[in-house]
């Protein structure tokens, strides 16, 4: 930091690299603020091992499940959350109002503790009691069998295993409606749209060898030393091996400058860290289409730089695609980007050399108003070199939740195939419906026009994860019944319908008991490998069901002529998935498989260079010009990027600080570039308030304090979901629907001269 700068409160440098030391003290304390320190060495030497459970955090696959421990420290965290000693009892619902709980921060509501028992909201005390649970269901169903099946939506979040979700996608299906708004709709539902348009698959490509064999990784838009922490070995061991990883990214971010492996004797001993990215490239926020144009353009006319033999066997719409790249001019480029052409033209060399090359991504592309495209233009330029369908290279969206992408698979989606719905019909007898319903955002419209009566959750913290809480947070309030599955208590459970129900559930740590003894979950990582999982711990409390258990019992209570004995799944979850083969292809043997230590890769054709699109080939796309979007342009309008803190997972906060990015204790911060400060007259510290700069939607975000930071010029980061009020609700990508986080135009106003300073 600038020793010139005043001092501010809660804001001091940390120079130490991603992971080590600090890691380590992170961990520690973690454990020694959640669980019994007895319990703690063996339930997170269990994570990720192949007779214990699956991280609840990230997607990154697991390396051969071997001995060696493989958490990391977002995962132990999110693990000791989970694993907490700390309960949530009827006796504190009865002691606090809901009002008085919404007053507290979601840190603190979160860090009371593990739900113990299903709860009812009374309206006329405030207050969650407790409930039983075939008492609930029964009134649950009462009120589900009055209302149209597609005024009910149908919440799943990435936490749910493939079981639960299987069950809970045929429990709407036979009530009649496909409203899945999910939490993939918030991240990578641009993955899952635009990849099957360019390779005929939403998922990515690439697996743990390939990491192996690759010779180039270009990185763009994601922070990995956070948000899917256990990638970072894989990074440190490329750069370990000289591979080089080029990062796209807006701010400067430690783990991809350095990292320290917290299983490497020599870094640890030495206090030494290995550099990550070879070169780093601040492009700005909402300039990636700019900047991939700009790789393209060079790479067009390099000579032997493309794979002619390649693209013409199995691609289609080149042509079309080399002429827009060549009608793109410089000056648009930089100015978009904010690169220069010769950043651009050491990218493409570096490229062009390589004979293998890997594009990882997150949502720093996906959250876009353009994310689809942004997507297609990263499947294009590994197209032009042949980068898909061989060793050492491929995409790589890199997925958030530990089993979002699985959910997808076992048919947590509101635009289902006909072939998926033929093969419900054909297994348990009845007529699905056909037409599309709503996702997250469409989800949230019919809320707040009336048309949507009930929402059931399973898991997540859907209101405080949407964009426009101003008009969020009241649609929740306006439905005639919502229904929560989760382990801890969020802000969401607390914004009450005129009947709330809040069901606990088991973890992925704990130890599932049905009628023929201990069950496995299973999980799909982000390079497609299904795998079991199983916990150890006793439940937090003897009233927790698992989620199937609940999705079975409600489905029961409310389907009164089903024909599916759902009870009886749930006695052994090889019943399930039992039923996930007969209707999903890719699942054949699926119990079988599930039990050698590692698990099965689902097919994925384009890594054997087929491609189920529409043509059989492999398809460019056309980005025209070069502009996300040109609303907002105009005098003093920057594009802010919301962010996860290093203390954060989704909507869950384990702690009010952002280590690396030297903030500690708070989360009221507005990250800036210097010299955007200096042409606002702003200086690091002072208090500001951000608008939304849209002609059609002025929302705004008082008392911000500014921080100098490492950021590219035009754009500034604030904390999500904090800064989600300034992101309108119909800001979005249109063809995938999700909303644009990460390119918001604002504008920023210093408060008053006399509270310049905190």
């Amino acid at each position: 930091m600038n020793n010139k700068r005043r001092s501010v409160p809660g804001i001091r440098h940390y120079d130490g690299p991603a992971g080590g030391w600090g890691a380590l003290k992170a961990t520690a304390i973690a454990v020694r603020t959640q669980m019994d320190t007895l319990d703690a060495p063996a339930t997170l030497l269990r994570t990720n091992q192949p007779d214990g459970f699956d991280c609840p955090g990230c997607a990154w696959p697991d390396k051969e499940h071997k001995s060696t421990f493989q958490f990391c420290e977002n995962g132990a965290k999110a693990v000791t959350w989970e694993a907490t000693s700390k309960r949530v009892t009827p006796t504190f619902f009865a002691e606090n109002t809901v009002s008085s709980l919404l007053a507290k921060s979601d840190f603190e509501l979160e860090g009371y503790g593990r739900l113990t028992h299903p709860l009812v909201y009374h309206p006329e005390s405030d207050t969650f009691r407790p409930v039983e649970w075939e008492q609930a269901f029964a009134r649950i169903g009462e009120i589900l069998r009055s209302l149209p099946p597609d005024a009910v939506e149908f919440y799943t979040s990435g936490r749910a295993s493939n079981e639960a979700a299987y069950l809970f996608q045929l429990f709407a299906r036979e009530l009649g409606t496909n409203n899945f708004p999910d939490c993939s709709n918030m991240c990578h539902e641009a993955t899952s749209v635009g990849l099957p348009r360019s390779i005929g698959i939403g998922k990515g490509t690439v697996s743990l060898d390939d990491f192996d064999n690759t010779e180039l990784v270009i990185s763009i838009g994601h922070n990995p030393g956070t948000n899917h922490p256990r990638m970072m070995g894989t990074l440190h061991e490329l750069a370990r091996r000289n591979v080089p990883i080029i990062v796209l990214n807006p701010m400067r971010e430690r783990a991809l400058e350095r990292f320290a492996d917290p299983q490497s004797v020599v870094e640890m001993a030495t206090y030494s860290s290995t550099d990550i990215a070879s070169t780093y490239f601040q492009v700005k926020a909402g300039g990636d289409a700019a900047a991939l144009k700009g790789i393209a353009k060079h790479l067009l006319e390099f000579e032997n730089a493309l794979d002619q033999a390649f693209i013409a066997t199995h691609t289609q719409g080149f042509e079309e695609f080399a002429a827009d790249i060549q009608a793109t001019n410089w000056e648009s480029i930089e100015r978009e980007s904010g690169l220069t052409r010769q950043d651009l033209h050491q990218v493409a060399e570096a490229y062009a050399k390589s004979n293998a090359t890997i594009i990882t991504y997150g949502m720093g592309i996906t959250q876009h108003n353009k994310g689809t495209s942004n997507v297609r233009l990263i499947a294009d330029l590994l197209l032009m070199r042949g980068n898909i369908g061989k060793p050492g290279a491929g995409i790589c969206p890199l997925r958030g939740h530990s089993n979002v992408q699985g959910n997808r698979t076992v048919g947590i989606s509101e635009k289902p195939t006909g072939a998926f719905l033929g093969k419900i019909e054909e297994v348990f007898g009845f007529t699905p419906p056909a037409a599309h319903g709503h996702d997250a955002v469409q989800a949230t419209e019919a809320m707040i026009n009336g048309s949507a009566k009930a929402m059931l959750c399973l898991g997540g913290n859907f209101a405080v994860a949407m964009p426009d809480h101003a008009r969020a947070f009241p649609a929740m309030r306006s439905l005639d019944l919502s229904v929560h599955v989760g382990t801890k208590l969020n802000r969401t459970h607390l914004l009450t319908a005129k009947e709330t129900y809040l069901f606990p559930c088991l973890g992925r740590t704990e130890l599932d008991i049905q009628q023929t003894g201990r069950q496995s979950i299973t999980v799909e990582d982000s390079m497609s490998m299904v795998h079991a999982s199983s916990g150890k711990l006793k439940p937090a409390s003897p009233a927790l069901r698992s989620e199937p258990a609940i999705v079975a019992g409600l489905a029961k209570a409310t389907l009164t002529h089903t024909k599916i004995d759902w009870e009886n799944l749930v006695t052994d979850y090889d019943l399930i998935r039992d039923l996930i083969e007969k209707t999903i292809p890719g699942f054949e043997q699926y119990n079988q498989r599930i039990r050698v230590p590692g698990g099965f890769r689902m097919p994925l054709p384009p890594t054997e260079r087929v491609w189920p699109t529409p043509t059989g080939k492999a398809m460019f796309s056309v980005f025209e010009g070069v502009d996300e979007n040109r609303a907002g342009v105009g005098d003093n309008v920057l594009r802010l990027v919301t962010l996860r803190s290093h203390d954060q997972y989704n909507t869950t906060i384990y702690a009010l600080d952002d280590r690396y990015r030297g903030v500690f204790g708070r989360r009221d911060i507005l990250f800036m570039n210097e010299g955007d400060m200096a042409q606002l007259g702003l200086e690091h510290g002072d208090r500001v308030d951000i608008s939304t700069a849209l002609p059609d939607s002025v929302q705004h975000l008082e008392d911000i304090t500014v921080v100098a930071y490492s950021i590219a010029a035009g754009t500034v980061g604030a904390y999500y979901p904090e800064a989600n009020v300034l992101v309108p609700l119909d800001y979005l990508d249109k063809d995938s629907g999700t909303p644009s986080y990460k390119s918001v135009p604002v504008r920023v106003t210093l408060r008053s001269k006399e509270i310049r300073a905190i």
